[in-house]
């Protein structure tokens, strides 16, 4: 995954809370075996109402959601942060995340920026009445941060985590960064792998 240190841009305004992984992407979008192209069915039945977020014009480029509490429950489909990067966006910020799917945003490079609820509020209200306005997500610092909504707001994010979305590391580029190890064990172990005999019968591995 790309390293993530600071999303500076213009934000939707999610005001509803709870919002559950099948509201994000639909059960019907799992049956894909890509892991692209999720974006086109992100909040799909929302989408059907012309008067909602994604369908107004001045948000689109966003690069931030911004969001009630509780988001992301319910199941805990990967497909949910693919679908929001897919369409676009690289941070998400609410008062509060389901556990799931905070991990599974950190493990593909999605930003889930946890502040206060008072905070949300204000940036819910500002980029509702400006969608122009810049909104930051700065991981070095920990902070999100708005003038033109007069925020700035710490999240919590432990350390490992912000060092791997500093470093651009998802899960098989942790296992990489052994490489080495894994070659050298690749060529030392032994030749000999158990197998399933076809006739019926269990071989003597001692021959």
């Amino acid at each position: 995954m790309d390293a993530v240190r600071v999303i500076t841009g213009t934000a939707v305004a999610l005001d509803r809370s709870d919002v559950d992984t099948d509201q994000i992407i639909p059960a019907a979008w799992l049956k894909r075996v890509e892991r692209t192209g999720f974006g086109e069915g992100l909040f799909e039945s929302w989408r059907k109402d012309p008067s909602f977020a994604l369908n107004d014009h001045r948000y689109q480029g966003a690069s931030i959601l911004v969001a009630g509490a509780n988001f992301g429950t319910g199941s805990s489909r990967e497909h949910a942060v693919w679908a929001l990067m897919d369409y676009g966006f690289r941070a998400v910020v609410s008062p509060r995340f389901a556990d799931i799917f905070r991990t599974n945003c950190t493990k593909a490079g999605l930003v889930p920026a946890q502040i206060d609820a008072e905070s949300v509020v204000k940036l819910l209200a500002a980029v509702a009445a400006d969608p122009s306005i810049e909104v930051t997500v700065d991981v070095e610092s920990r902070v999100v941060y708005s003038a033109a909504a007069g925020v700035e707001a710490e999240f919590p994010l432990d350390d490992f985590t912000q060092w791997r979305l500093l470093e651009g590391l998802d899960d098989i580029g942790l296992t990489l960064r052994h490489q080495s190890s894994i070659d050298s064990f690749e060529t030392s172990r032994s030749g000999w792998l158990p197998t399933t005999s076809s006739k019926g019968h269990v071989p003597d591995w001692r021959t």
